[in-house]
C-alpha cells in the first residue's frame, strides 16, 4: 500500500492542506505502507523553492516524514511519453477555442438549461481546419476524450459514487503553452509511483470521474480513493494558502505544539472527542478512517490553547528538554508545567525562581514578619503549609489576604503555579530578599 500529500508549492500549506497530509500519513502507517511526498510544481508561473522548502519544514516539524519523494517538475518528460501514447490511441484530440469562446459556449448552455459540457466541436476539424487555425497564431490545447459509459467506484469516505461520462466535460490535459495540467501529471505519477490510496478533498471527487478513464486508458491499476470533506473557518470561511489562512508557519509562529495540530486535526470531522496525545506513535493506535464523516468540520483557533495546554500539562521532561532554557532542570519542569498554555511561557517561571525578580510589596510589615518565620533549609514540598500556618498564626491573615500578598513578594506576579512547588526552588536567601523588598 502507497498513499501520497501532492501539494502544490504555491503558498504556505494551511491546516486543510495539513489534514489531508495528516490523514494519508496515518491511515498509511495503520496499514504498513508507505507515505509519498510528491510536490506538484508545474505551475511554473507561482510555484516556488522557497514554498516548497517551507512545506518540506512544516511536515518535518510536525513529524510527517515521507518515504519517498518526487518533483513534477522533474518529470516532465514521463508526461509528455504518456500524452503521445493518448494521442496515437484517439484518446487525446487537439482543442483550439480561446477561453473568450469557451466562455461563450459556456453561457449559451447555461440559458438553454444545459450543463455546460464541452460540445467536442474540436473533434470534427480536419487536418486543414486545423492548419488554418494555426496559421492564424492559435496553439491547440488538448482534451482527453471520455467514454460516455458509467464510471463508478466505492469511496472509502463517500461509499458508492456513480457519475456518466456523458454528463462530464472532457478535461483539458495539455495547455496551449504546452504545460500539462494536475488531472494528466497526477494520474502518470500514481500510476509510475504505485500509489495504490488516494484520499484527497471532496472538491476533487468530478476529478476522480475522468481520472478513473484517464488510468485505465494509460494502461493503469485504478487505486482506492477516499474523498474527505473540506474544512472550514469558524465562521465557516474557506481557507486559502496564499492568504497564508491558518498557515501552519503561522500556528507554529504562536507557539503551538505539533502535537496539538495533529491531534486535533485526526479528529475533526469525526464524532470522537480530541485527545491530548503525547506522540504520533499514540495518534497512530487509536487512528480509524470509517469515523470521517461527510459534513463539514470546522477549524476553530480557540479550540488550540486548552488542547495545547493539556499536552504540555503531560509532558515528559525528556521531552521538553532540548526546546527548554539552558539550567532548566526536571524539578522546576515538574513544578511549572501544570500551568503552561505555551512553552515559551516556561522561561518567565525559570527566571522567577532562579532570579532575578522585582517583588511586589503591598504590606511592608506583614513581609517582614513573615521574612522572619522562614524555615532554615533544606525546604521540600511541605515547607509553604508549615510556613504559612506559622505565618498565619503570627498575623491573623488568612485566605487570600494571607496568599497573595505572599505570593506578590516570592514571585512579583498574582498569579501561577502552586507555591508549595515554587519555594523551594526559589530557596531561602531570595525568598528572604524579595520579602524584604529586594530584586533578587
Amino acid at each position: 500500500m502507497k498513499l501520497r500529500f501532492a501539494p502544490s508549492p504555491t503558498g504556505l500549506i494551511h491546516v486543510g492542506n495539513l489534514r489531508q497530509a495528516l490523514v494519508n500519513w496515518l491511515y498509511a502507517r495503520t496499514q504498513g505502507g508507505r507515505f509519498l511526498l510528491r510536490i506538484d510544481d508545474t505551475d511554473s508561473e507561482r510555484s516556488t523553492a522557497a514554498f516548497a522548502a517551507a512545506i518540506e519544514e512544516d511536515l518535518r516539524w510536525l513529524g510527517l516524514l515521507w518515504d519517498e519523494k518526487a518533483v513534477q517538475s522533474q518529470r516532465l518528460d514521463r508526461y509528455t511519453a504518456a500524452a503521445e501514447r493518448l494521442k496515437e490511441s484517439g484518446r487525446l484530440y487537439a482543442c483550439y477555442e480561446t477561453a473568450e469562446e469557451l466562455g461563450l459556449k459556456r453561457k449559451v448552455a447555461l440559458s438553454a438549461g444545459r450543463p455546460p459540457i464541452y460540445d467536442r466541436a474540436a473533434v470534427t476539424l480536419s487536418e486543414a481546419d486545423k492548419a488554418a487555425l494555426e496559421s492564424e497564431g492559435r496553439r491547440p490545447h488538448w482534451r482527453f476524450k471520455l467514454d460516455h459509459s458509467a464510471i463508478a467506484w466505492e469511496d472509502l469516505i463517500r461509499g458508492s459514487v456513480a457519475f456518466e461520462g456523458a454528463n462530464l466535460s472532457d478535461p483539458v490535459l495539455i495547455r496551449e503553452d504546452g504545460r500539462p495540467l494536475y488531472t494528466l501529471t497526477s494520474v502518470v505519477d500514481d500510476i509510475e509511483l504505485e500509489v495504490t490510496h488516494i484520499l484527497r478533498g471532496e472538491d476533487h471527487v468530478a476529478n476522480t470521474a475522468a481520472q478513473v478513464q484517464l488510468f485505465e486508458a494509460l494502461g493503469g491499476t485504478v487505486p482506492v480513493f477516499g474523498h474527505l470533506s473540506l474544512i472550514a473557518g469558524a465562521g465557516g470561511e474557506t481557507l486559502s494558502k496564499r492568504l497564508g489562512t491558518l498557515s501552519v508557519a503561522a500556528l507554529r509562529e504562536q507557539g503551538l505544539e505539533a502535537m496539538t495540530l495533529t491531534c486535533y486535526l485526526a479528529r475533526l470531522g469525526t464524532p470522537d472527542p480530541v485527545e491530548a496525545l503525547q506522540s504520533l506513535d499514540d495518534l497512530v493506535a487509536g487512528f480509524d478512517l470509517s469515523r470521517f464523516g461527510r459534513a463539514t468540520p470546522k477549524f476553530d483557533p480557540k479550540d488550540l490553547e486548552h488542547l495545547n495546554a493539556r499536552i504540555l500539562h503531560g509532558m515528559a521532561f525528556e521531552t521538553a528538554a532540548p526546546r527548554l532554557p539552558e539550567g532548566f532542570d526536571a524539578a522546576l519542569w515538574e513544578a511549572v508545567r501544570p500551568n503552561l498554555t505555551k512553552l515559551s511561557e516556561a522561561r518567565v517561571w525559570q527566571t522567577i525562581c532562579r532570579g532575578p525578580v522585582v517583588p511586589v510589596i503591598t504590606d511592608a510589615a506583614f513581609a517582614s514578619q513573615a521574612a522572619e518565620l522562614l524555615p532554615p533549609e533544606p525546604w521540600d514540598e511541605t515547607t509553604w503549609q508549615a510556613w504559612t500556618g506559622a505565618v498565619k498564626a503570627t498575623t491573623g491573615a488568612k485566605g487570600k489576604a494571607l496568599f497573595l500578598p505572599l505570593r506578590q513578594a516570592l514571585t512579583g506576579l498574582d498569579h501561577g503555579p502552586e507555591l508549595k512547588a515554587l519555594l523551594p526552588l526559589i530557596g531561602r536567601d531570595r525568598a528572604a530578599a524579595r520579602l524584604a523588598g529586594e530584586t533578587a
